[in-house]
């Protein structure tokens, strides 16, 4: 059978590719390698799947060419998924967070939808074709797996990173591109916990709190983001731990995580507060005091960590002990000792080169018919829904880009 187009990865970008060109006109192929399609689509956000969030811009992404994922991002915005999403028959909710998700609360809800879409557009899908290798010849590439090849003009490489591996993300997509010469932005993981080996902070696993991180490399503060965060039993979680993995990753040079537990204070206003607690409850405990601000647990391991004994009380705390606790308590050093790494990542920092891509299309400037759609991109976004947001963006761009190209040849034959 004759294809306009091959996407190889029926993850989120994939498919998005597929729908938007199919309703353009194009004959499209998917193929997917594993046995179903859309694994991370039904497992993320804790499978109920955050689609896009309420406000989405370049800032919210890290890339070498950030200006490039600025100019992909606002060719298809968020108010664009929610349209999208809606014609398909998907109710989304907002959360306070500023994240949208289904109103089923399902990411099968998510896969469903865009599943209905491809069938009533007559796309093909074929699950269990990994593809291997890809070549091209005489203006039309080859692709090729076990038992199976396929000849088309234009492929999308839409393959995902190297995050869950499991799901099929397994780095066949770099392999693909390498082999047509692209280069390679080196890949780290992303939105990955963070691990440690203080048994202390380890005993309070389940305790969930807001706070702010701080990255500071050779002294100098890099990053800093605050959201809630998650102490497991082998580390830090939650959203703020998540979104500063990919920086500690990156980070070269001694680098080292504070923690503020107290966000709503800095050094300065906090040593306020308990400067006037002293003065207005002179005999209440330090440990009273922190409670009212900190879980029991946490209170308790600050004070352990600061020295101080518990039972003493706010007019017994010297001035160098106020500033003991006032460190622990918003510049607390957590001891990271590295991530859990891409069995645990959400996506994949680093990808394929910018500098090799058109910005507009996403077509490699070095094999035309060639594009890139997802994750497999040098592009990365924060927790809250922005991840899918560039899936679908930049799924929606190739489309229109091949579409368009279509056009312009039928235009020629006339």
């Amino acid at each position: 059978m004759e294809y306009d187009l091959i996407v190889v990865g029926a993850g989120a970008a994939g498919l998005m590719t597929a729908i938007q060109a199919a309703q353009g006109g194009l004959k499209v192929l998917l193929l997917e390698g594993q046995k179903k399609v859309g694994a991370k689509i039904l497992m993320s956000g804790g499978t109920r799947c955050n689609v896009t969030n309420k406000t989405v811009s370049e800032k919210d992404f890290n890339s070498e060419h950030i200006i490039y994922v600025r100019n992909i991002l606002r060719s298809f915005s968020n108010m664009d998924t929610l349209d999208f999403f809606n014609d398909l028959g998907v109710e989304l909710n907002l959360e306070p967070t500023g994240k949208y998700f289904p109103s089923t609360n399902s990411g099968k809800t998510i896969l469903e939808a865009l599943l209905r879409k491809i069938n009533a557009l007559g796309i093909t899908i074929l699950c269990e074709h990994k593809v291997k290798a890809v070549s091209f010849e005489h203006h039309e590439f080859t692709l090729q797996g076990d038992q199976f090849h396929f000849n088309c003009k234009n492929i999308v490489l839409t393959t995902g990173g190297l995050s869950y591996p499991t799901t099929g993300s397994d780095g066949t997509g770099y392999r693909l591109a390498q082999s047509f010469g692209h280069s390679m932005v080196e890949t780290t993981p992303a939105l990955t916990p963070l691990i440690t080996k203080d048994n202390d902070l380890k005993s309070l696993s389940g305790i969930t709190l807001e706070a702010c991180l701080t990255l500071v490399v050779d002294g100098k503060r890099q990053f800093s983001c605050r959201e809630s965060f998650l102490f497991t039993h082998l580390g830090f979680s939650g959203p703020v731990a998540l979104d500063i993995s990919r920086h500690y990753l990156k980070a070269q040079g001694q680098k080292q995580i504070l923690a503020n537990f107290i966000p709503d204070y800095d050094e300065n206003s906090w040593g306020t507060y308990l400067q006037q607690v002293g003065q207005k409850n002179p005999r209440k405990t330090l440990r009273v005091v922190l409670i009212e601000l900190l879980p029991q647990r946490l209170a308790d391991i600050i004070l352990k960590k600061s020295g101080i004994d518990a039972s003493l009380i706010m007019n017994q705390l010297d001035k160098a002990s106020r500033q003991h606790l006032i460190d622990r308590c918003v510049h607390y050093p957590l001891d990271v000792t590295g991530v859990l790494g891409y069995s645990k990542a959400e996506v994949t920092a680093g990808g394929v080169d910018w500098e090799e891509i058109n910005p507009k299309t996403l077509e490699s400037k070095l094999i035309p018919g060639l594009y890139f759609a997802g994750e497999i991109l040098d592009v990365d976004g924060r927790i809250g829904g922005f991840n899918f947001q560039w899936a679908w963006a930049s799924g929606y761009s190739v489309a229109q880009a091949l579409i368009k190209q279509r056009s312009l040849h039928e235009q020629k034959d006339h």
